[in-house]
């Protein structure tokens, strides 16, 4: 609308990018990566399972670019998919080894984390690797790797991070056939005992392997012995120190054979005296943010994954492995490809009305209805609907279709609900917020979303077919009526700001109330 006068973990290894920073850099030994995809709210709910102050951490965005420039030579681009979900949270520390929990990732876990870690030269960390709904964690090692680097500033080995993609690669294929402890277990072994003995040929490391697999009871073919051989030549070709990671990997063995008996490790007590905060970011998480059944698992808990899977249907799922659907009954594949957009939203298949304004306020419900209407007027055409709510001589921009109208009417609605519900307490204020209500840099944030302003639509996106011209003016004339009905404008926030400020000097009345 205008008047006449008249923008989000596998297997994801490694990344020299540095990731766009947001502008809260605080201490820099704690970082947080964000999936760019994400959106404000998805972000903030990340940050309350984390317990992570954003005025405490430096927080760095990975993006889908991120994930295929490192995946790329391993995993085809449609398995990678368009989207990076996955979050991480890490701190180095000075001795302890490699401490990894997850959340919401059933591709990869704790130990292959740490594990692949391991290889990419970390040799003392504690980090946290989730998403606020379940994806496979393709951007789980990328984030943890861009998190370990800025926060130590140390450059990881290039070939060193490049066979710790691999690893991730390897393993997550293996253990869709014969589990994800068995196949973490072979990887794992093989290499201690690899680095341990500087075996490098190629028949030996093929000797160990099958050895491990029969010890383990598990059956391997020739084209998998192969694969697991392949890798672990080259990494025994890296010239590890194995007093670096030897407590890492013995750690994990330590984890998988708990698991495997069924023992759990206990209650522990998770002070970190390897910090200055004496805090084990692994073990100070949130689990309730993330609401209920979730999947989770640690390297220092075997009994977490165990526990959380059986509470998602038994133990099956734990001992098979985590099986990755090709499809549901419409063809849509899920998570079939391993990748972080393999994501089901939880308001799917479901009969609850998602526009039900029943929990609103009075005042939510009526900014609600002029939003309805303007999504009428302006999306699906109805000038009358558009003018009730902008003034007599407001028009539609654009034309599109009136099934895409109603559908990206359905959408619009449903994001600007979702914010009135939660109000803006939950997001995360920035530096380059250009509004002064965090509800309406809410509603900003969703709007670029769906109108795909800082990003390219994806293939089953409603707007597909429009060009970006008609997106930006969709958006723009969204943003308008978001604008009026805040009382905000993005051009004149600033200077308001400014006003403020010297009323405040004034009359010595809280910047708050100034604004407001």
């Amino acid at each position: 609308m205008r008047k006449r006068s008249i923008i989000t973990a596998l297997i994801c290894s490694v990344c020299l990018t540095a990731g766009s920073a947001a502008p809260v850099m605080a201490d820099a030994s704690k970082v947080v990566t964000l999936g760019a995809d994400l959106t404000q709210e998805q972000k903030n709910t990340m940050m309350r399972y984390f317990k992570a102050d954003a005025s405490q951490v430096q927080i760095l965005t990975i993006t889908n670019e991120d994930e295929r420039a490192q995946l790329g030579s391993y995993i085809p681009l449609e398995q990678i998919g368009t989207r990076t979900l996955s979050c991480a949270y890490v701190k180095p520390t000075q001795s302890g080894g490699i401490k990894v929990r997850t959340a919401n990732l059933n591709y990869v876990t704790g130990n292959m984390i740490a594990n692949a870690l391991s290889t990419a030269g970390v040799t003392n960390c504690e980090a946290v690797a989730a998403c606020p709904y379940e994806v496979s964690g393709t951007g789980a090692l990328t984030g943890v790797i861009m998190a370990y680097e800025s926060a130590s500033g140390q450059t990881l080995d290039s070939t060193k991070k490049d066979l710790a993609t691999q690893e991730v690669v390897v393993t997550g294929n293996l253990s869709q056939q014969v589990g994800q402890d068995n196949a973490t277990n072979i990887l794992n072994e093989a290499k201690l005992q690899i680095i341990a003995n500087n075996v490098q040929n190629a028949d030996e490391i093929y000797n160990i392997v099958n050895n491990i697999a029969v010890e383990n009871n598990v059956t391997l073919n020739e084209e998998e012995i192969n694969t697991i051989v392949s890798l672990l030549q080259e990494i025994a070709q890296q010239n590890y120190d194995i007093a670096q990671m030897q407590e890492t990997l013995e750690n994990i063995q330590e984890n998988l054979n708990n698991s495997q008996s069924g023992e759990a490790q206990g209650e522990q007590d998770y002070v970190d005296e390897d910090s200055s905060d004496g805090e084990d970011i692994t073990a100070n998480v949130d689990t309730d943010a993330l609401g209920e059944d979730i999947i989770e698992s640690s390297t220092e808990d075997p009994s977490l994954q165990e526990d959380t899977m059986e509470d998602q249907g038994g133990e099956d799922y734990v001992d098979e492995g985590t099986d990755i659907p090709e499809a549901t009954e419409d063809e849509a594949v899920l998570d079939g490809t391993a990748q972080d957009d393999g994501v089901v939203d939880p308001a799917e298949g479901t009969t609850e009305d998602p526009l039900n304004t029943d929990e609103l306020s009075e005042e939510g419900k009526a900014s609600f209805e002029k939003a309805k209407a303007f999504c009428t007027g302006e999306y699906e055409g109805d000038l009358a609907s558009l003018q009730s709510v902008m003034g007599a001589d407001a028009y539609a921009s654009v034309t599109i279709a009136p099934e895409t109208g109603a559908t990206l009417s359905q959408k619009v609605l449903e994001a600007y609900i979702y914010v009135l519900k939660d109000g803006g307490m939950s997001y995360l204020p920035m530096d380059s917020d250009p509004y002064i209500s965090g509800e309406l840099n809410m509603v900003n944030a969703e709007m670029k979303i769906i109108f795909s302003i800082e990003t390219e639509p994806e293939a089953d996106d409603i707007l597909i077919n429009e060009t970006p011209e008609t997106r930006q003016a969709l958006y723009a004339d969204t943003m308008k009526f978001f604008e009026t009905l805040y009382g905000e404008n993005m051009e004149t926030t600033e200077t308001s700001g400014e006003e403020a400020v010297i009323e405040e000097s004034m009359e010595e009345i809280p910047y708050e109330e100034a604004v407001y």
